[in-house]
């Protein structure tokens, strides 16, 4: 059964960092692009962060670059996203997902369960 699982969410103050860590398990996805997708209360979800199958080419929400760095260590099957100077509005339930494919796209076919974020003022 292929599972992505994320971890590393919680409640922070405002500035604060977080970690965020999405581990595959069930099949490999070190050919594959992967992202990071959240969804804040009352509101859609959004692509937070997309990254292809080796790392070398990544995308960014244009209102979050400079404070998101999304990342993946292939050999640990584990995609990461770090997040700088958090802000309330950054509270949403943040979620990894793969695709298909190994270069970025906007179709994925396999998602996480979600993590919460809650960034306190």
């Amino acid at each position: 059964q292929v599972q992505l699982v994320e971890s590393g969410g919680g409640l922070v103050q405002a500035g604060g960092s977080l970690r965020l860590s999405c581990a595959a398990s069930g099949r490999t996805f070190s050919r594959n692009a992967m992202a990071w997708f959240r969804q804040a209360p009352g509101k859609e979800r959004e692509l937070v962060a997309a990254i292809d199958w080796s790392g070398a080419d990544t995308r960014y929400a244009d209102s979050l670059k400079g404070r998101f760095t999304i990342s993946r260590d292939n050999t640990k099957n584990t995609l990461y996203l770090q997040i700088n100077t958090l802000k309330p509005e950054d509270t949403a339930v943040y979620y990894c997902a793969a695709s298909l494919t190994s270069w970025l796209t906007d179709e994925y076919h396999y998602w996480g369960q979600g993590t919460q974020v809650t960034v306190s003022s």
